[in-house]
């Protein structure tokens, strides 16, 4: 049994990935619009909109789509963690991050990692990034 996360952006779906490219080097595996759906109906002026994606940050993938349109996003009561090989590269995810977003807790050593932080992006979405602790 496998557990993936399914983002709804309310209608942002695209600009959130082609940000999450750019920012932590997001690949798209695939991307369906409401009107290449068969049999699927949408609000006019919507067929453009996300209806499913699917992407992958590292080794996980995650899904998304434009849901039912109703801004803004809400990302309550979950993070998503993101782990980097080393304190550099957890800087530069976290910078991507938060272009755009809000620092949360800026990265700093902590018991459990040399470098850990949050950070909010511009989309809502709360991220925890963690360098991988050396043994």
């Amino acid at each position: 049994m496998k557990v993936q996360s399914y983002l709804c952006f309310e209608g942002r779906t695209e600009e959130a990935l082609k940000f999450y490219e750019k920012a932590i080097g997001a690949k798209v595996d695939m991307l369906m619009r409401y009107k290449e759906a068969p049999d699927v109906t949408c609000t006019p002026g919507n067929e453009d909109k996300v209806m499913h994606s699917a992407f992958h940050v590292g080794d996980t993938q995650l899904m998304a789509s434009d849901g039912r349109m109703q801004p803004p996003a809400k990302f309550s009561g979950i993070s998503l963690t993101i782990n980097a090989k080393d304190e550099a590269e957890a800087k530069k995810l976290f910078d991507g991050l938060a272009d755009g977003g809000q620092v949360q807790m800026p990265l700093t050593p902590t018991f459990f990692s040399p470098s850990f932080g949050m950070v909010g992006d511009r989309f809502g979405v709360t991220w925890m990034v963690m360098a991988e602790r050396k043994s």
